[in-house]
């Protein structure tokens, strides 16, 4: 793997985990501006993109190819009604699912990397930029998490 996203995942991780445990309920449950999602829902959003991911990146080792349909991001948001749940709950799964995902795929056998994945209507991508893209998506939500991002 060129990079090790392994690494950088668990990276992720550790540098976020203890500031996101710090955020205060009335600050993580209000939307971040009308019609948008609460960090709340923005968390779950990571988590399922990190529930979606590793079903990828699982099924994509055992097949010469992935077809894999795409994430319908506000429903899923809704049906589970994360703007109600528990913050620490979903910092402490968001953590503990990165953290599992971090050692499949340091597991992954480079050959398994150029697997041809499909999501959706998207292009096909190899798994490794599936991989690569699973980090900017949650590097990017993460920066609207910390107010730093749009």
């Amino acid at each position: 793997m060129t990079l090790d996203y392994s690494e950088i995942i668990l990276s992720i991780e550790e540098r976020e985990h203890d500031r996101l445990v710090a955020m205060k309920d009335q600050d993580v449950s209000r939307p971040l501006s009308p019609g948008k999602w609460s960090k709340k829902e923005i968390l779950g959003h990571l988590i399922d993109s990190a529930n979606n991911n590793h079903h990828r990146f699982v099924r994509a080792q055992l097949s010469g190819a992935l077809d894999f349909p795409s994430y319908a991001g506000p429903e899923w948001v809704a049906s589970q009604d994360y703007a109600d749940e528990n913050w620490r709950l979903l910092v402490d799964l968001w953590s503990a699912y990165n953290r599992h995902l971090a050692h499949v795929i340091a597991n992954i056998p480079p050959e398994k990397l150029a697997v041809v994945c499909r999501i959706g209507e998207n292009k096909p991508v190899t798994l490794e930029e599936l991989i690569a893209d699973y980090v900017r998506h949650m590097e990017h939500h993460l920066k609207q998490l910390n107010g730093t991002g749009d």
